[in-house]
Parts: structure tokens; sequence; C-alpha cells
């Protein structure tokens, strides 16, 4: 079985995703952290993620692999475990811009099908359910205002004691959305079939309660 979770930043993909997983007993990717992982490796290398030639020309440098430790998803980039360092905040916006290059969405995608492809898997990003999953079971578009995502996005990272800025988040949300769903290879959309979830006024457990009882229907 095949789910797909698409929407904006900000909008909770990934904690309704890994729950509904837990509760499924399915595998959760998060494919947002292989887009962070390119944007890290280019950060790191003094690579503009906004330069098309030069992160193509220097994608056959970057090694992605996926592994489960005590069921927790791991990052690992060429080798090194680079899960903590992708949440950075710098990282997220530089994974917006990364993803934009057709490059890296095919490597990116054909990663992302090769692991569907055999295992029970629930699956959230910009591209799901339109590209990487097109023929997933169960599709939904997951969303909110800009200004909930942003506020949300705030509290997690305060929550992890990193100080940040409520208005540059929002602006940063709004531009993420910009790109995201201008962008010319596979833009953020409504997949055909898809479910739509406003969580504007919803928490967590409605949201997931919500999307577990479409699944069972």
């Amino acid at each position: 079985m095949n789910i797909a979770i698409d929407g904006p930043a900000g909008a909770g993909k990934s904690t309704v995703a890994k729950r509904i997983a837990s509760t499924l007993g399915i595998t959760y990717l998060d494919t947002g952290a292989m887009y962070r992982a390119v944007a890290l490796y280019m950060l790191n290398n003094d690579i503009s993620v906004l330069n098309a030639d030069a992160v193509a020309k220097n994608m056959a440098n970057v090694s992605i692999d996926i592994r489960y430790i005590d069921e927790v998803q791991h990052v690992f980039l060429n080798g090194e475990d680079v899960s903590t360092q992708i949440r950075q905040h710098h990282v997220s916006q530089a994974a917006s811009d990364v993803s934009k290059h057709s490059v890296v969405r095919e490597k990116m995608v054909q990663l992302q099908q090769s692991i569907a492809s055999n295992i029970n898997v629930i699956m959230d990003g910009r591209d799901i359910g339109s590209v990487v999953l097109p023929n997933a079971e169960h599709k939904f578009y997951l969303t909110a205002s800009a200004e909930v995502r942003a506020q949300r996005r705030y509290d997690e990272l305060v929550e992890k004691g990193q100080h940040v800025d409520y208005d540059e988040l929002l602006e940063d949300i709004k531009k993420r959305d910009y790109n995201d769903t201008h962008r010319e290879n596979s833009p953020l959309i409504v997949s055909q079939g898809a479910i739509v979830v406003d969580s504007s006024d919803m928490n967590v457990d409605e949201v997931v309660e919500f999307i577990l009882t479409k699944i069972n229907e």
C-alpha cells in the first residue's frame, strides 16, 4: 500500500505521516529530508543552490542513503548521518531552491520510487501524488494558512532551542510557497484524486483521525 501526502511547507505533513505510519504499521519516508541533504552538501561545499549548472555538475558527488535505526528514519549523506544537520532553518530554505532543478528531482524521485516499490509506505512532500506515486491508493493534500504554518514552525524551532524571528519565518513560508507552486519541474499541485485537508483550525489528532477514516473507508 502506498499513501501520498502533499502540501506546502509547515503544513504538518511529516508529523501526520509519522503518526499514520505508526498506526498502520507501515514505513514512513520523509522525502523532504532527501532534498535537505542535497542542499546541505551544496552549502557545505560553497556551491550556490541557485546555480543550476553548478548543482548539476556536483550531483554525481552526492550519495544519499535512508536507513531506519530503532524504527526512526536517518539520512546519510556520503556515509555521514546528517539527520540533525538538515533540520537547520537555513538548510530548509536552500532545499526549496535546490529542489527546483530537474537533475536533483530526477535523482530523488528514482530513489523514492525504488523504496516504495518494495514496501508499504507513506510519503510526504510536494509532488508525491502527482509525480512520485501517481498510482498511490490514497492521496491527500494537507494545507493551512501561511500565518498558521509560520507560527507552528516558530514554536517548533523555539522548542528546539533555536532563535528565530516569526516575521522572517512567515516571509520564508510565503517565498517557499511561491517557489514550490511556480517551479518548472514538478510544481506543488493538488494531484488528481487527492483529498484536500485544511488544518488551519485542526490539531494533529484531528487531522490524523480524519485521514485514517478516509483510508479505512
